[in-house]
């Protein structure tokens, strides 16, 4: 190498990275460059820095301001056949990643999962959260996802997380061992056993899932419209005993509205009415009252009297339907 060759050359002294957001690592940008014996490497907390030889991990540093030299090198200078007294620049690549933990990402189920719910048969259910991960396994990680990759970010990964979970998702719900409703109504429960799902998947490439959360459960609005019209049937249960519970209902406006006595007698009207629908609306014909023994007259006219009293019927009525019955009994 000339002269001006060597001069031409960039020196390393100083080693750092500041995290970015959203970057999960990237490779520190050595082209044209070597590093100089006795150079600062500085690791922040959160990430860790590796030094790789040939495209094997050499010296893995630790959050701290290190000193780089054949002593805390001891890798790299058995890979590089250095002697104790070596003290060249050198060439190496060198990796930050960062163990931050990623938080606020969502995830959701781009199609319904069927599921066979031991209540309800199947159902197709919607589910939406958020999630969390951080790098936890850096070899694995930078193995499976980074590579030889410059830089990787959260959003380059996030594809294939959001694939394993919705995998996870149709393992976790597709057993059928809770009905939905019960899913739906202890979601913290539900998000803990997700969470215990999705683990595995993220593992493989060197993540941990540090949180899931299930924010949302539905069902299609066709079913869900389905399920609230059931629901409403078993909330009414007996039809018959709905009908009279209606009748009483009606007596009692038509009474308010009318005033009085004569109020009853619409109102009892209307309950009526509103008997024989119900009962023909279930497909089934109306109840018919059975005949009852003529009354005698003396109750008769003691009913008409206090009905008199009451104000329903005029004196001149009570009179006529006295005399009227009077003569029967003659």
């Amino acid at each position: 190498m000339g002269l001006l060759d060597f001069l031409s050359k960039q020196f390393v002294d100083v080693i750092d990275w500041v995290d970015e957001p959203g970057v999960l690592a990237i490779r520190y940008p050595m082209k044209d460059r070597e590093i100089q014996t006795g150079a600062q490497l500085t690791v922040r907390d959160g990430q860790k820095a590796f030094f790789y030889n040939e495209g094997q991990i050499a010296d893995i540093f630790l959050p701290g301001l290190h000193r780089l030299d054949t002593g805390n090198l001891p890798i790299l200078t058995a890979l590089m056949n250095w002697d104790k007294g070596f003290a060249s620049p050198f060439k190496s690549d060198i990796y930050f990643f960062t163990s931050r933990e990623q938080a606020g990402l969502k995830w959701g189920t781009a199609q319904p999962i069927t599921v066979r719910d031991k209540e309800f048969g199947p159902l197709r259910i919607r589910a939406f959260g958020s999630y969390s991960f951080r790098v936890e396994d850096v070899p694995v990680f930078a193995a499976k996802l980074m590579g030889t990759l410059d830089r990787l970010t959260v959003a380059d990964v996030e594809p294939q997380l959001r694939g394993a979970i919705a995998t996870a998702l149709a393992s976790g719900l597709g057993g059928g061992e809770t009905a939905f409703v019960d899913l739906a109504a202890d979601q913290a429960a539900l998000s803990q056993r997700l969470l215990a799902a999705v683990a595995p998947a993220f593992g493989q490439w060197g993540l941990k899932c540090c949180s899931f959360f299930v924010e949302s459960l539905s069902l299609p609005e066709a079913v869900q419209e389905h399920l609230d019209k059931a629901s409403s049937m078993r909330v009414v249960g007996d039809v018959d005993q709905y009908v009279r519970f209606q009748t009483a209902e009606a007596i009692d406006t038509a009474a308010a509205q009318s005033g009085g006595v004569a109020g009853i007698g619409a109102g009892a009207a209307a309950g009526m009415a509103i008997g024989q629908s119900m009962a023909g609306g279930m497909g089934a014909p109306a109840a018919r009252t059975p005949a009852q023994p003529p009354e005698d007259p003396y109750q008769q006219i003691e009913k008409l009297h206090r009905l008199m009293t009451a104000g329903a019927i005029t004196q001149e009525e009570f009179d006529a339907k006295k005399t009227a019955l009077l003569a029967r009994i003659v």
